[in-house]
């Protein structure tokens, strides 16, 4: 599964889902199982750092690694008991890998033996986040800001919940802490059983993914195309909020997860699958609002294979999308409308820097819409002095932290 991720560029929870033996797992087992996994991805500098120096030699099989990886994550990060850990990876390696058991064992008691290194937190981040990510941020944002962001990537996302209504109720039943906007943040666990999911009263969606709804303004009685709108946080949340929504993406498969998240929540929506570029509707939007695919480092927190299965050449690729994406909204916003686009990255490139060129190519048709500072209360210092929104990983970081998004409003000239 390692393989797939780190070697082939697979998503994590996919990788995981589809793999044969995670859906034969016990819910305590699976979770531990994921845990794991995503402990790997996320301090797999560190781990690296604290198996390598006692190989004497580097195993040609691949899968000799990921064990010593998934061992040593266990070791230093999850408090397994050091018995328990090196058994379960001695284990792993079976009859194939049956030469390399006592080599297996002695690194992996080696690391136990020496426990965990005595390192900073900063000094942890910077082990684990990738050079030309971090050298991306140090650009930026600066290297104060930068490394902050990498510390906080280090730490598990809580759950945020987003409320149909009365948030301090659900805050109670939930127990939970109410964050601006409303929505409810609590420690993790089995989503399902939490009160109100059953009945649709909530969903699952990160404080900073709230947001670009949120900016469409009182879309209440109103006409609102959502581009790339599965798995359907924003669907839903406008369709709460009582707009009439199209709900367009590409794949089908996360179609069917944002139908069957209308179901449990009880709202409606227009589905319509097709492409952004080449799917007109028969009228034009007074509202649009275009997440557009990235490369989605904001989410590192919660995805850390965002930072091991990217690349540089990623970003240029999906620059060129949101450009195409973002001029195919447009020509879809009806005159005076409003287009709100954002994009859960980190990088400048997918998000400060196309806002003039875009704004270029529409020739005077598009402007700026600039969001005030008392538009996001207690998310102030999200709004730069552009009016566009930027939200990093480590903004609210003594509460959690949220995702890294960036936000552009936009209004059509009415004529």
């Amino acid at each position: 599964m390692l393989d797939l991720v780190l070697d082939q560029q697979a998503a994590a929870d996919e990788a995981f889902d589809a793999h044969p033996t995670t859906a034969r797992l016990e819910r305590r087992d699976r979770a531990f199982a994921r845990l794991l996994i995503l402990t790997v991805l996320r301090r797999l500098g560190e781990i690296d750092a604290a198996f390598r120096p006692h190989l004497r030699f580097a195993p040609k099989e691949r899968q000799a690694i990921q064990i010593l990886r998934l061992g040593t994550a266990q070791l230093l990060f999850l408090k397994t008991p050091p018995h328990a850990a090196v058994n379960e990876s001695i284990r792993l390696a079976g009859k194939r890998l049956a030469h390399l058991v006592p080599m297996l064992n002695a690194v992996l008691r080696k690391v136990a033996a020496g426990g965990p290194p005595a390192r900073s937190e900063a000094e942890a981040a910077l082990l684990d986040t990738p050079p030309w990510l971090l050298e991306s941020w140090n650009a930026a944002y600066g290297p104060a800001t930068a490394e902050a962001i990498a510390a906080a990537h280090l730490r598990e996302a809580p759950l945020d919940i987003a409320v149909r209504s009365e948030p301090a109720h659900w805050a109670e039943l939930l127990d939970g802490t109410i964050m601006p906007g409303g929505v409810i943040r609590r420690p993790h666990g089995a989503i399902e059983e939490l009160p109100g999911f059953a009945d649709g009263a909530w969903w699952v969606q990160d404080l900073a993914a709230n947001l670009p709804a949120r900016l469409l303004g009182d879309v209440k009685g109103h006409a609102v195309l959502d581009i790339g709108a599965a798995p359907g946080g924003k669907t839903m949340q406008l369709a709460a909020e009582g707009a009439g929504v199209t709900a367009l993406d590409i794949s089908n498969d996360r179609l069917a997860r944002l139908q069957a998240n209308l179901a449990r929540t009880k709202l409606e929506a227009e589905i319509v699958a097709g492409d952004a570029l080449t799917w007109r509707p028969p009228h034009p939007f007074p509202f649009i609002l275009l997440d557009a695919p990235c490369s989605a480092t904001g989410t590192i927190r919660r995805h850390p294979d965002a930072m091991r299965n990217r690349k540089p050449d990623d970003i240029k690729r999906q620059v060129e999308s949101q450009r195409r994406m973002l001029d195919a909204a447009a020509e879809m916003l009806a005159p005076g409308g409003r287009l709100v686009f954002a994009v859960c990255s980190l990088q400048i490139e997918e998000g400060e820097a196309q806002v003039q060129p875009f704004l270029g190519r529409q020739n005077g048709r598009m402007r700026l819409d600039p969001v005030s500072p008392e538009e996001l209360p207690g998310l102030e210092m999200a709004v730069n002095a552009d009016g566009c929104v930027r939200t990093l990983p480590s903004h609210l970081d003594a509460a959690g932290g949220l995702d890294g998004f960036f936000i552009a409003r936009f209004r059509r000239s009415s004529h």
